[in-house]
């Protein structure tokens, strides 16, 4: 049978058309070169409107193409026209495997298109069959290069998905979380970071002024799916497998951490990061992209930037700046002052109020911190107390001995001696934002001796420890952190109850009684 040039594909379902066993000509097609010109009608099932059909179709080409690349059915090259290969001084074979390299190009577009369908299914068997395209290009190039010196893998088929998966109007995520399972393996992951550089470089250019939520939300998605290796000893998995030495291959010498970098900093250049996104970034910035960055402090102005932010976007970046502070050695002069100031009433309400505390804790851990520093912070958290929940209270008042402890000098705080004629006022600022002008050391911690007629029993009981000489050993405050309101009630709830044994004698004679007061007043 001659090769057709085209056949009209259409878009459109035909209800007269009847339907086709698709497998049956995935096997006639491999069986006989005579049947070439089947492949038409496997493409036009896969441009069906139903999308068990289209699921079908992506199934039998994923078959019928990786079986031609096996087999090296498909021409190896540069791809001529169409019809200058039907017209030219070619031979049969040659005019077969260019006919049957157009129809997978053809292939490809449609399945690329159909990643951006509207039936997650669709979308998830599309990039199935993509992937296996990738692993069969990969073994058997379509390039013609000297593959000894080149790391054979289909760099342009993962471009194209990868730039597909980052819609600028669809959310991706599901989509994302299935692809996610490829980037398991090493060269997979590589390259996929790669693509991603180009694309974000691209989409910046051309889209300076333009806001792209949707965009943004998909490559942060995206790039928090990569898990990077932690030493070149595990770069075992690969999707390609390479004849020669693993060695000497650029995707397991890795300048994975250079792109994973670059790509950081790309995203977080993008104007005007929505506050759901910024705290995204933050979330896990310090444990999955600090610690894989060839330049950490290449975040400082990043980092420096959303702790002035203030609210939350302050709360979350305490933690990439802890890790620079204590490893990559940050000089923040105004660090503590606006850490002070984080101390607010809605701190105690945050989703972040764990991370908080934990991080302050780490912050004033230190015993050489100025006494009116830790006087300031103890004072200004004593005052909060007194308008916080009890959740909150069991942190923070075990919090404060703790710093009394670490610095004997702050207990000036509990035993403040006062004149009979000195005014009852306390001189502590609540309002300044300088801690070194606030006057804690001043003041006193009667906030503390009110919170002992606090309703709740947990808290009155904690409040009540000021009393008596606070013991060496600090209080382990992570017990804590993470206890919500519902957690203390169940606590509450299931407390045991005594049984408290009462005393008493049983009226036998009430009635009788009753009957004696009366003659009692009638003969009055």
């Amino acid at each position: 049978m001659a090769l057709t040039e085209k056949r009209n594909v259409s878009s459109k379902l035909n209800p007269k058309r009847p339907k086709i066993d698709i497998e049956s000509i995935v096997e006639g097609i491999l069986g006989s070169r005579k049947r070439a010109n089947d492949v038409f009608d496997i493409l036009e099932s896969l441009r069906s409107a139903k999308e068990k059909d289209v699921i079908s179709a992506a199934s039998a080409c994923s078959k019928l193409f990786s079986t031609l690349l096996e087999r090296k059915d498909l021409f190896i090259g540069k791809l001529p026209d169409e019809d200058e290969a039907l017209n030219g001084d070619y031979s049969a074979e040659e005019k077969y495997h260019i006919f049957m390299r157009h129809r997978y190009n053809s292939c490809v577009e449609m399945l690329l298109e159909y990643l951006h369908h509207e039936v997650h299914e669709v979308k998830e068997s599309v990039l199935s069959c993509l992937m296996k395209f990738a692993a069969a290009e990969g073994q058997h190039p379509l390039e013609d290069m000297d593959w000894s010196e080149h790391y054979s893998f289909p760099r342009q088929l993962i471009q194209l998905v990868v730039d597909n998966i980052l819609s600028k109007t669809t959310d991706n995520s599901l989509l994302i979380s299935k692809f996610q399972e490829y980037l398991e393996m090493e060269d997979v992951r590589y390259y996929v970071m790669s693509s991603i550089r180009v694309n974000v470089s691209a989409v910046m250019e051309k889209n300076k002024e333009v806001l792209l939520h949707v965009y943004q939300n998909n490559v942060f998605t995206l790039m928090s799916s990569i898990n990077m290796p932690s030493q070149e000893s595990e770069l075992t998995n690969f999707m390609v497998k390479q004849e020669a030495k693993l060695e000497d291959w650029k995707a397991t010498k890795l300048s994975v951490s250079e792109v994973f970098e670059i790509i950081t900093l790309l995203l977080i250049d993008l104007k005007c990061l929505p506050v759901s996104m910024y705290k995204k970034v933050l979330v896990i910035l310090h444990d999955a992209v600090l610690p894989h960055m060839i330049k950490p402090t290449l975040m400082i102005d990043f980092l420096t930037a959303a702790y002035d932010v203030g609210g939350a976007i302050s709360l979350l970046a305490l933690n990439g700046l802890f890790v620079l502070i204590h490893q990559h050695n940050l000089d923040y002069p105004d660090f503590y002052r606006k850490l002070y100031n984080l101390l607010e009433p809605s701190v105690f309400h945050a989703k972040y109020r764990a991370r908080f505390f934990h991080l302050v804790n780490l912050f004033l851990s230190s015993s050489h911190l100025p006494v009116y520093l830790v006087a300031a912070f103890a004072k200004r958290l004593a005052r909060l107390a007194l308008t916080a929940p009890p959740t909150a209270l069991l942190i923070v008042l075990p919090f404060i001995y703790n710093l009394i402890r670490r610095h004997p000098s702050c207990r000036v705080l509990i035993h403040k001696p006062t004149a009979e004629d000195e005014a009852l006022e306390d001189p502590y600022v609540m309002d300044e934002e300088d801690p070194v002008h606030c006057c804690a050391l001043e003041s006193s911690l009667w906030e503390i001796k009110t919170l002992q007629k606090h309703y709740h029993p947990d808290v009155a009981k904690a409040a009540m420890l000021i009393n008596t000489p606070l013991p060496v050993q600090e209080d382990d405050i992570s017990e804590v952190l993470e206890i919500t309101t519902h957690e203390l009630m169940e606590r509450d709830l299931k407390s045991e109850t005594k049984s408290v044994p009462l005393e008493f004698e049983t009226a036998t004679e009430l009635l009788r009684g009753g009957d004696v007061i009366k003659q009692h007043f009638s003969l009055v």
